[in-house]
């Protein structure tokens, strides 16, 4: 009796430690270790690089014929390709963009354009993707969105508003060892602000930028209420206004902006919606997912219609839903499929991201399916992957340059 009575008082003790301690030291090591991870994969400064693209991607970017590419080369035109043995050419992220300003400047046709940037009369669009509940593919989507606009030569800028920062890691940044500033810095209420311009960093991919996440993001929420409640100041009362006005200063500089919500309804995600010129939500099609969904849309407009009253709008130029982590040989989900298209068709992207093992385990290693060599994978697997995630980001982009008049 006395021997059962030693081990719960032994097991007691193991639970009776310092939760905040234990759970400090743990975080100390698991970034340690992830530090480390990041060293051997991107030695000797940590950062991140970008694999070459070969001429059949490059011709699909930009939007010609692969013979056309070759041509250019053969003939001396544009940059200089990698050539391996074979004749299979390739070129730098960086390259792809010098031959699409070439294409644009000397190209034969009168109407086609070949650089996208904005044009004078259109605005900079700013899209939120958003969702009420994690593990809807948020991240993955707002990272691959915001490389394929930069790959197809659109001007970028991601911002990680999500305190967890899983898109700033996708970026090979890790926050807690880098100590890179966040938004929080230029939408602060005290003197210490700085502009926008001070938190953005580049990335691996060219005309592609990033604004960091860390966890003092999360200290917007507990700052707006305080600075709302002070009657001296408006700040608080317009607090949906910050991003907006902050983004006002990188106009020029831009053509899309997309915005990593975090997975809740807070002052971070309201003042992000109210800044977006249009709204990308994703859900995984499973009953408490959607059921999820459901929940946010109702605390949403619910919200919106309160603040409305201070001067608050949402004024989008679109808005929809895209299915993530789709299996459509899997029966309950197909029907999920089919019972959110019944209901509001129009507002559904026609195309569905697919689950799919490539874009996990290029995960794993923090890159994302764009960075990683098709030879690393099943080649039906990557390929099949590639086409629905090129499909996503195509059918947004046209709505992007829908949204600002193009045909």
């Amino acid at each position: 009796m006395a021997a059962k009575v030693n081990v719960v008082a032994n097991v007691n003790i193991i639970e009776d430690m310092d939760f905040d301690e234990e759970i400090l030291e743990q975080g100390e090591l698991i970034s340690d270790k992830l530090n480390m991870l990041r060293l051997e994969q991107y030695p000797p400064n940590a950062e991140k690089g970008l694999r070459l693209f070969s001429s059949a991607e490059v011709a699909d970017y930009i939007g010609v014929s692969q013979n056309h590419i070759k041509k250019l080369h053969l003939e001396g035109k544009g940059p200089v390709p990698d050539v391996t043995g074979s004749g299979r050419r390739s070129y730098t992220a960086a390259q792809m963009l010098e031959l699409r300003q070439f294409l644009d400047k000397h190209g034969r046709s009168d109407f086609k354009r070949y650089v996208p940037h904005r044009r004078p009369g259109e605005a900079l669009q700013v899209i939120s993707v958003v969702n009420f509940k994690g593990g809807s593919g948020k991240t993955t989507t707002t990272a691959h969105l915001a490389q394929y606009l930069a790959l197809t030569g659109h001007r970028v800028l991601a911002i990680d508003l999500d305190p967890q920062a899983s898109l700033t890691a996708l970026h090979g940044i890790q926050p807690e060892l880098d100590k890179n500033p966040s938004l929080f810095e230029a939408l602060r209420y005290d003197d210490q602000r700085k502009s926008i311009t001070e938190v953005i960093r580049s990335t691996n991919f060219p005309g592609l930028d990033i604004i960091p996440a860390n966890l003092e993001l999360q200290e917007y929420e507990y700052e707006t209420p305080l600075a709302a409640s002070n009657k001296s100041s408006p700040e608080g009362r317009m607090f949906f206004t910050r991003i907006s006005k902050a983004l006002k200063e990188v106009d020029d500089r831009y053509d899309v902006v997309v915005i990593d919500c975090p997975p809740q309804l807070g002052y971070l995600t309201l003042t992000a919606l109210t800044a977006s010129t249009s709204v990308l939500i994703t859900v995984h099609p499973q009953m408490l997912d959607i059921m999820s969904m459901s929940q946010f849309l109702l605390m949403l407009g619910g919200i919106l219609q309160s603040i409305k009253s201070a001067g608050a709008t949402v004024r989008l130029k679109w808005f929809r839903y895209l299915v993530t982590r789709y299996e459509p040989t899997d029966g309950p989900q197909a029907q999920m499929v089919g019972f959110m298209q019944a209901m509001f068709n129009k507002r559904m992207l026609q195309n569905q991201m697919v689950k799919s093992t490539a874009i996990s385990d290029a995960g794993i290693t923090k890159q994302t399916l764009y960075e990683v060599e098709r030879s690393q994978f099943t080649r039906s697997t990557y390929d099949r992957a590639m086409e629905c995630l090129n499909g996503v980001n195509k059918e947004i982009a046209s709505l992007v340059h829908k949204a600002w008049g193009r045909k």
